[in-house]
């Protein structure tokens, strides 16, 4: 499926329903009163917050939405029906934005969470309403008012405790291989993965949501690289790790580390200070594994603990992700997790 993290859309209220005129007629009351009843009110139309949509590609094709409007009154004081709802399943995340004010009117991010964005128009009056002492027999009622009409802005921010970041080609599609039955594509180029992918791994009874992020360049806050749509999938997660490649071909795990976290500061100060685990990755491709005490020194004199794996391998994947998990559970306030064998489940996007 393809992945659409943002959409235009236009929405409407249901016209609500006209009032009638009438008058109560029966054997034996030749004078009977007015009784024309009430117009139904118009249907809302609703943005509910799902897991059950992970994305807004829907949206794209699909861009306008008007709920029912309401049914005309009718004779003995009968109200008219009210409108249908339209309720639009948008993915766990989703800003809803008034494009006209600029307003950001939800930020759905719980199952079910609802927001209705266009209201029904008011059902009218019949001409029951209008009868006084000197106009008994009225004969005239009220139109339905028009529902509200807008046109909202949905972005999509993944939700998700885990976040893989890394330059392009750091090896986070194949780390998500080795703990999970992705199927992500993987390949010895950048920018393999090109939309984030979300999954779910568990550890006993804790589970954590890992979203894969796509490799992140230099002046990714500015765009490069479509990192500006990739860098605010990070925004949420509650842990980073922080993948760096030992490929003799790739950039010194040092200088990508700068370049990364350079761009995370850019875009959000508080992104930048987010708990970050920092993995070596590709430990596979070495000849020398003495080479890894180096580079542990050399991130030690910056104060950074770091950890090394092969996502190819599958070489101390799962105990990276027991760090992970329990850096979530202290974030979540939660008990700390039991370590024992690990297993993923991966739905991707």
């Amino acid at each position: 499926m393809q992945f659409v993290d943002e959409a235009t859309i236009e929405v409407a209220g249901g016209h609500g329903g006209a009032g009638i005129v009438s008058f109560r007629r029966e054997a034996h009351v030749p004078l009977g009163g007015p009784d024309g009843g009430d117009g139904g009110h118009g249907g809302d139309v609703i943005v509910e917050a799902t897991s059950r949509v992970t994305t807004l590609l829907d949206h794209r094709y699909r861009r306008f939405y008007r709920a029912e409007a309401g049914k005309r009154g009718g004779a003995a004081k009968r109200t008219g029906r009210r409108g249908e709802d339209v309720v639009i399943p948008v993915p766990l995340g989703t800003l809803v934005t008034d494009v006209a004010s600029g307003e950001l009117l939800a930020d759905l991010v719980s199952e079910g969470q609802r927001l209705v964005v266009a209201s029904g128009g008011r059902g009218g009056q019949g001409n029951v309403h209008f009868a006084t002492s000197t106009r008994q027999s009225p004969r005239h009622s009220q139109d339905g008012l028009p529902g509200e009409e807008r046109t909202l802005a949905l972005s999509l921010k993944l939700v998700a405790d885990v976040g893989l970041i890394g330059l392009p080609n750091a090896g986070k599609s194949t780390f998500i291989r080795a703990i999970t039955n992705s199927h992500a594509r993987v390949g010895s180029y950048p920018f393999t993965t090109l939309v984030p992918n979300l999954g779910v791994y568990r550890m006993g009874d804790h589970d954590v949501v890992v979203a894969d992020i796509p490799g992140l360049v230099e002046g990714a806050h500015e765009g490069q690289g479509l990192g500006d749509r990739f860098l605010k999938h990070v925004e949420r997660t509650r842990v980073l790790i922080h993948l760096l490649s030992l490929s003799v071909d790739g950039m010194d795990p040092l200088a990508a580390y700068d370049v990364v976290n350079g761009e995370l500061a850019e875009w959000s100060a508080e992104l930048a200070s987010r708990p970050q685990i920092v993995l070596l990755n590709k430990i596979d491709l070495l000849d020398d594994r003495d080479e890894l005490a180096l580079w542990r020194e050399e991130f030690s004199a910056r104060g950074l603990h770091v950890m090394v794996a092969s996502g190819l391998t599958g070489e101390n994947v799962h105990e990276v992700m027991a760090r992970a998990v329990t850096l979530v559970a202290d974030s979540r306030g939660d008990e700390e997790p039991e370590t024992e064998e690990a297993s993923g489940k991966w739905s991707p996007i």
